[in-house]
């Protein structure tokens, strides 16, 4: 099949020229062996893009010991993957993935080790070292395993996993109330605990709270963390930031602003990968002040001026300068909407730019959600900041606001192959003061100009709605959530039966179509009989934050170019990777690789939970695009 050469080909084509300058990560091959039936062991490597358009691979097996065996007769051009039959799975075996017609090369970059205790399962286990219980006025408290991102942190090409930890009492922002502590950990994916860091009494717990990002941000090859911090955030050194002894919550039970911080200073800290120390604290941009100036004509169009729309948060990683990433912070949602871009250079952490959409009388007031999305809108090698409703250019300038307000949930991809450019579908709220406006509860525009290309619904809320090629009869991505049951790229009505789920989205059987990524199962939408196909239960597992049943994670963390997802335990003591054993026709690039797919994982964490999408077509279509 000419695809399995040309899609890799045009990838490292679009990454060397219209990315030349872009630095990304260097990775690692991305080995993965997995034991999913008593007789075979499933092995899955990267292909990456500097790799020859014709690469073949070899692959070869060592037993503790054992002589080192190669396993195939053949080079492998086909995929990269291979079924192992042979193996002694009571011995640690460690495989190995070399190019085909050179001198083998035996290390951690291109080796995975499968050991008989991790034999006959189809995850790898990270084991995880729960914090001790927290006490709030005489109320015990513990944790559970929360959203996660992945780096670089060590520099030797693998990823590791940064974790947040959520404590049992956590708020929303409308919520008076105390709060647990905030943790966040970092792991080997051996389980070596890294660091652990505890951002204080200063910071409330909850998913508008703290968005973590992990990259890295000064293009050295190891990466950061950087989020917002307060007097008495420890790092993971145990050095405090700040004013220890202050304590600037709220006490007093009748206050309408009890438990909540809206006094005191706001900072915004990076953090060594490796150690976890802080690196770099500043003044957080903006202040929360005035209170009661964050109100507008989103959501349900009220104001308060009790803390809650000022600690509405998100943040995500961007090249603005297109060549080294920065990390923009945003506040404030349902009216006015500041962004503030940082950049982390020598050790030193300065503002590129501050975005301001001032008041209700500002069109760009009132347009954000409750994530974001990064993407390079308009093809000039650097990336825009797409917040809803609007996006924010490179420069720091308003790009465009399309009037449809805030919505939950936002998609960007090229997601019409026959329409040059990426796309954007959302759903927006429409409640209270605002059902009068009548604006769309379900609408796609153009991610370049904010041209609207369809919308539905004038007035309806709609709080759930994903985009995904899963019906490989239509052209381009399929869409559903709000009226018109699943709809084609255009908005057209294909049929009234629905997906069981609008949450995530997984490329995992081995085909071009995406499966249904929710709760603790991987399902596939069956277009032929309108109905969903269990693949994947992961038992013992559980999802993230309550009714949006989010994994911990999901990317393409290693292996071949589909994804894996990162679920926790129902009781919290490991997470597990699970990566697809289903074999597959296609060869791609990783997909982290792909720059707008690389920084989704960044902001996945964010607000509420949004899947990864690539800054390409990939969907059933791609079969016609030679």
């Amino acid at each position: 099949m000419r695809l399995l050469i040309i899609i890799p080909a045009l990838l490292s084509y679009i990454s060397n020229i219209v990315f030349s300058q872009r630095i990304m990560e260097h990775i690692d091959r991305g080995v993965i062996a997995l034991n999913p039936v008593s007789d075979s062991v499933f092995i899955s490597w990267r292909l990456l893009n500097d790799d020859a358009q014709n690469i073949t691979f070899d692959i070869y097996r060592s037993a503790r010991s054992g002589d080192t065996v190669k396993l195939n007769s053949l080079p492998i051009k086909d995929g990269t993957w291979f079924i192992d039959t042979t193996a002694n799975l009571n011995k640690k075996n460690t495989y190995f993935i070399n190019p085909s017609n050179k001198n083998p090369a035996f290390s951690n970059y291109n080796s995975f080790i499968l050991s008989p205790s991790n034999a006959k399962k189809n995850y790898l286990s990270v084991p995880l070292q729960i914090p001790p219980s927290g006490e709030l006025y005489g109320e015990q408290y513990g944790y559970t395993a929360n959203d996660a991102s992945i780096g670089d942190l060590d520099g030797d090409g693998k990823y590791e996993i940064v974790l947040k930890w959520e404590p049992a009492i956590t708020r929303n922002p409308p919520r008076p109330g105390l709060t647990g502590l905030q943790i966040i950990d970092a792991y080997e994916l051996d389980g070596t605990l890294l660091w652990r860091i505890n951002l204080g009494r200063n910071i409330r717990s909850g998913a508008a709270y703290t968005q973590f990002l992990v990259y890295d941000l000064d293009g050295n090859g190891l990466a950061e963390m950087i989020c917002k911090t307060a007097d008495g955030s420890i790092d993971g050194k145990g050095n405090h930031i700040g004013d220890k002894d202050k304590d600037w919550r709220t006490l007093d039970p009748d206050s309408p602003t009890y438990g909540k911080i809206v006094d005191g200073p706001e900072y915004i800290t990076v953090f060594d990968g490796l150690t976890g120390e802080a690196i770099v604290t500043e003044d957080y941009i903006p202040d929360r002040y005035p209170l009661d100036g964050w109100g507008g004509i989103g959501g349900n169009g009220r104001n308060d001026n009790n803390g809650g729309r000022a600690d509405r948060f998100t943040a995500g990683i961007a090249c603005l300068d297109g060549q080294l990433p920065s990390a923009v912070f945003l506040r404030g949602l349902y009216g006015r909407t500041v962004a503030a871009a940082w950049d982390y250079r020598n050790g030193k952490l300065s503002t590129r730019w501050v975005f301001d959409s001032k008041d209700g009388d500002n069109p760009y007031s009132g347009q954000a959600n409750h994530q974001i999305s990064v993407a390079d809108v308009d093809n000039d090698g650097k990336d825009e900041f797409c917040v809803g409703a609007m996006t924010i250019d490179d420069d720091g300038q308003g790009l465009y606001t399309t009037g449809l307000r805030h919505g939950d949930a936002l998609h960007i991809s090229d997601m019409d192959p026959d329409r040059p450019g990426l796309e954007v579908f959302g759903i927006h709220e429409n409640e209270g003061k605002t059902i009068s406006l009548g604006t769309p509860g379900v609408a796609m525009f153009d991610a370049a100009s904010g041209e609207i290309i369809f919308s539905i619904g004038p007035g309806i809320d709609v709080g759930r709605g994903v985009a995904a090629d899963i019906d490989p009869t239509y052209s381009g991505f399929e869409n559903w959530g709000g009226p018109g049951g699943l709809r084609d790229v255009h908005g057209n009505t294909i049929s009234y039966h629905t997906p069981s789920s609008a949450n995530f989205v997984i490329w995992w059987d081995g085909d071009l179509t995406r499966e249904l990524l929710d709760r603790n199962r991987i399902d596939k939408w069956d277009w032929k009989n309108n109905t969903t196909i269990n693949l994947l239960t992961a038992f013992e597992c559980e999802s993230n934050n309550g009714s949006k049943a989010t994994p911990c994670l999901s990317a393409d963390i290693f292996g071949d170019w589909r994804e894996e997802v990162i679920w926790k335990t129902m009781d919290n003591t490991e997470l597990r990777i699970y990566s697809s054993t289903i074999p597959t026709t296609y060869r791609f690039c990783t997909l982290m690789q792909d720059p707008q797919y690389r920084l989704s994982i960044a902001w996945q964490n964010v607000g509420y939970n949004q899947p990864p999408h690539p800054g390409f077509y990939l969907g059933e279509e791609m079969e016609d695009m030679e």
